[in-house]
């Protein structure tokens, strides 16, 4: 539902000889900002900033730093004058701040209240900004266009009540979108705790009879259906026996447990200088692994290999690729799994290549077991980490991995295809409500500040 769907219009408009902004209620005036505010840009650059500053110190972007000075006190609102965060970051602030010099003010207002110029300017200014910049390229403000942008101004007493209609709505609607962000998060919490205890042999897994669907069923409800249809059951992990791993712990009695090293080959990626990139055969990029837990068919990279190169690093069906190095533990270990050959491609430097022997493991089964959680304990435990967080070879080789039968493995790997899609499309539902609230939000408060809609008396 729109905003002027819910709301009733102004009893009356009159034209505002703006094209972009239309007709606008009797008694409300339209003026050029710079009637309406002082605008000045700050004197610091970022490296003023304290980590633990006194005050806030704002910049071109949504993170709000902080410094040891300050070189105004009072309301004002701050947008930011050039760089990506043109007509996208705005603050609003009533206190001691200082600001950078790409940074501008807007204080000491005449005929508005600071927080409905707030509400203003960042939604008419954003709409107005987005239609210069279809036209050109707009990565910058100049003093003029915000000097004659124009603003509409209603009542005071409407300000006042438009604020608070806009802080009422807006707060609602943000905490409906804070459950359904919490509702995400569950699912995917949801997702993660169900690859690993189905990988880890934690869970039972049926055909049912009945419908023929896979079903992770609890002990009890297993040894019911054992005496009737003992031929559903495809992992029993009611028998089990100690993995020898601590973080492992108790696994099916029929799985097997290895290291990696018995189970394939490893292999750093490829070392060449930057002048050998852009052009020339595919290459699979950190970001292509680490982004993946399946690996694009296609990637954008390209290297000049040699044919050597290509042999020696080469990416095929039932690799697994695994992130080596980078700033901090959190991003290594990340897996992901190659389903379809890439002709002629390489792979990086910063990543591992695992290879598996052949009819070791399925590797649908391969995907959803190096994305298992518990991994990132034994990764986290055994990392090496100097200026740089490192995955050696001799340290992944290491690596337990839980093998069932290969036929066990295969319907995992389907059973979770079909769990996991279905959590997946749940979610993808729940972040298209997110962002129609987000637009209803936003085109909300361009209504009410535009008199669109007259929300006098609404609570």
């Amino acid at each position: 539902m729109s905003p002027k769907a819910r709301f009733k219009p102004y009893p009356r408009y009159k034209p505002s000889s703006v094209e972009w902004l239309g007709d606008v209620p009797e008694g409300w005036d339209i003026m050029r900002l710079k009637f309406v505010s002082s605008i000045g840009t700050g004197d610091k650059d970022t490296v003023n900033n304290v980590l633990e500053g006194q005050y806030p110190f704002f910049v071109r972007s949504q993170t709000i730093e902080r410094i040891n000075s300050y070189s105004y006190d009072g309301e004002a609102v701050l947008t930011a004058g050039d760089g990506v965060g043109v007509a996208k970051v705005f603050h609003y602030v009533d206190g001691k701040f200082d600001f950078h010099q790409r940074v501008y003010k807007f204080s000491d207002f005449n005929h508005v209240i600071g927080k409905f110029f707030f509400y203003y300017i960042r939604e008419m200014f954003r709409e107005e900004v987005l239609k210069l910049s279809a036209k050109s390229t707009v990565d910058s403000l100049r003093l003029p266009m915000i000097q004659n942008f124009m603003f509409c101004i209603p009542t005071l007493n409407e300000q006042i009540a438009l604020v608070k209609f806009i802080e009422s709505e807006t707060a609602r609607i943000d905490r409906l979108v804070g459950h359904k962000e919490r509702l995400i998060e569950l699912l995917q919490e949801k997702r993660t705790a169900l690859i690993s205890e189905m990988v880890c042999g934690k869970r039972s897994l049926i055909r049912d009879p009945k419908d023929g669907e896979l079903k992770a069923v609890a002990p009890a409800e297993l040894s019911r259906i054992k005496k009737r249809h003992p031929e559903a059951v495809i992992v029993d992990a009611t028998r089990t026996k100690s993995s020898g791993v601590e973080w492992l712990g108790d696994v099916p009695e029929e799985w097997a447990v290895k290291r990696l090293r018995y189970l394939g080959r490893c292999q750093n990626g490829i070392n060449i200088g930057a002048e050998y990139f852009g052009t020339g055969y595919p290459f699979v990029s950190y970001g292509n692994v680490y982004n993946n837990r399946e690996l694009p068919n296609k990637v954008e990279g390209l290297v000049q290999s040699s044919d050597s190169d290509r042999k020696h690093y080469s990416v095929k069906e039932g690799d697994v690729l695994f992130t080596r190095t980078s700033e901090t533990i959190e991003e290594v270990g990340f897996a992901s799994t190659c389903f379809h050959s890439i002709v002629d491609a390489t792979f990086a430097g910063f990543l591992i290549r695992f290879r598996p022997l052949h009819g070791a493991l399925n590797t649908h089964f391969s995907k959803y077991y190096f994305q298992n959680i518990l991994l990132r304990a034994f990764f986290v435990k055994e990392m090496n980490l100097v200026t740089r967080a490192s995955l050696s070879q001799d340290l992944l080789k290491q690596m337990p991995v839980l093998i069932p039968q290969l036929e066990a493995q295969a319907t995992i790997a389907d059973f979770l295809d079909c769990e996991t899609d279905k959590l997946d499309k749940l979610t993808t539902k729940i972040q298209e409500a997110i962002g129609k609230l987000k637009e209803y939000r936003t085109a909300l408060i361009s209504a009410a500040v535009t008199g669109k809609i007259d929300v006098r008396g609404e609570k």
